[in-house]
């Protein structure tokens, strides 16, 4: 018993004394404090007392498409101490190569009657992927928040980040250093964000009576092996500045223009996208746009927290303002690429 009691104390960061009240049904506690010791009983595997085994730990799932992004890591990390704080137990999903599928992770937590899912990428992001997994939570009406992208025509709210100011800041960024031929390496042609993420490049391109050469815009999936593939053709192809989806992809094409012998930013310019883990470590430390991942994170589960109290929540995208950050891997176009 006294070893449980510590146990669940240090989990939820409270006394023991704290846990032996919950316990016992003593007043003197608060509902979430109350709430989060329960919780922590059901994660490290203890049994309730019998006079509260009647009330279910409130789960929520936290559905992740990968960790080797550290984004995503980033995302989860604060979306989970935002759930714990309200004495919901996040129910981490992350889907693997050949693993378990983003429905078949939807069907567990529907049997585990969850109270809620957030999904922090995945595919909604992919326009012509199926949604019926998703139709599923919304006909049995589980409140579901989606992070940087949305599906019309299902109600569910989402918290993201503003793809279109991410490029202008990033376009503006490489423009302003000299660079004209800038290309652009984005995810695949029906993914949601890097859609957004063209259309705001096309935009800014026409408008400086430079259109966007489709050769400037390549695909890749987001990781490194991804990015020095792709960036090397847009190296054969002469640009001087490149705009990333993702940090990991602006990793590859910094590897990619080394295999060349072209030195960053000397010879050519950089930009990420996410400001995840460890970018102001690399050699170059990476300019980036800034996900504001903090914020995003607890807006996220202000809204799943209202729909699981009954509160009626508009599905509408709330769009979050990025940061450009500005290190070593971007500078001035080279001089004999000078117009």
């Amino acid at each position: 018993m006294t070893r449980r009691l510590a146990e669940v104390a240090q989990k939820v960061g409270v006394s023991e004394a704290t846990v032996s009240r919950v316990l016992n049904g003593k007043p003197g506690v608060s509902k979430a404090t109350r709430q989060a010791v329960l919780s922590a009983l059901d994660v490290l595997g203890y049994e309730r007392p019998t006079q509260l085994r009647g009330e279910r730990a409130r789960l929520v799932g936290l559905v992740l498409p990968e960790l080797q992004n550290p984004i995503f890591p980033a995302f989860g990390e604060v979306i989970g101490g935002a759930l714990a704080q309200l004495g919901l137990t996040p129910v981490l999903c992350t889907q693997t190569k050949n693993g378990v599928s983003e429905a078949d992770y939807v069907d567990l937590l529907l049997q585990q009657q969850v109270s809620g899912v957030v999904f922090a990428g995945g595919l909604y992001e992919q326009a012509e992927a199926t949604h019926e997994h998703y139709r599923r939570l919304a006909e049995r009406r589980i409140p579901v928040v989606l992070i940087n992208a949305a599906i019309q025509d299902l109600g569910f709210p989402g918290v993201s980040c503003d793809d279109a100011v991410a490029v202008e800041q990033a376009w503006r960024h490489l423009v302003s250093l000299g660079h004209e031929r800038i290309g652009l390496v984005l995810g695949p042609s029906d993914h949601v964000p890097s859609l957004r993420k063209l259309a705001a490049a096309r935009g800014l391109a026409k408008a400086a009576g430079v259109p966007l050469p489709d050769g400037h815009v390549v695909r890749a999936m987001s990781s490194l092996e991804g990015g020095q593939a792709a960036a090397a053709r847009l190296l054969d192809r002469g640009v001087t500045g490149i705009v990333c989806a993702s940090d990991p992809i602006a990793l590859g094409a910094i590897r990619a223009a080394r295999r060349r012998g072209l030195v960053v930013p000397e010879r050519i310019s950089v930009v990420g996208y996410d400001d995840s883990a460890l970018m102001s470590c690399t050699e170059p430390p990476l300019t980036t746009v800034r996900q504001p991942v903090e914020a995003m994170g607890r807006a996220t589960v202000e809204l799943l927290s209202a729909q699981i109290g009954g509160r009626a929540v508009a599905a509408d995208e709330l769009l979050f303002e990025p940061e450009l950050v500005v290190r070593g891997s971007t500078g001035q176009v080279p001089r004999t690429d000078c117009r």
